[in-house]
């Protein structure tokens, strides 16, 4: 991964940038003006957000004659779920044996 994982966290905790995502993973490539018509924020605004995914590899951009498409980059996503994924797994473990050690020191009593 070429970003740390907490800033790809830290992009996606924006709504408006949760939502531009999510509309580019439904409807496929969009434009940031066309974007910019299904969100409550302005064109300028939109293309901030999508700098701001695409700096993080969760969108990418190709220019077709004058305009820009945006497109979705769900491996990117793929791969921070995995991660959280493996470090819910890390944390489940060490409170079940806080869980089993803190049962042991109530019983020995």
């Amino acid at each position: 991964m070429t970003r740390p994982r907490t800033e790809v966290l830290a992009a996606l905790a924006d709504p408006t940038r949760w939502q531009v995502l999510q509309l580019l993973a439904e409807r496929g490539e969009q434009t940031a003006t066309r974007l910019a018509g299904s969100l409550p924020v302005s064109r300028p605004a939109v293309i901030k957000h999508l700098t701001t995914l695409q700096q993080h590899e969760l969108v990418s951009s190709r220019r077709l004659g004058r305009e820009v498409l945006y497109s979705a980059n769900p491996s990117r996503l793929i791969e921070t779920a995995r991660w959280m994924e493996t470090v819910g797994t890390t944390w489940q473990a060490s409170l079940l044996r806080l869980k089993a050690l803190a049962e042991d020191t109530g019983q020995s009593r």
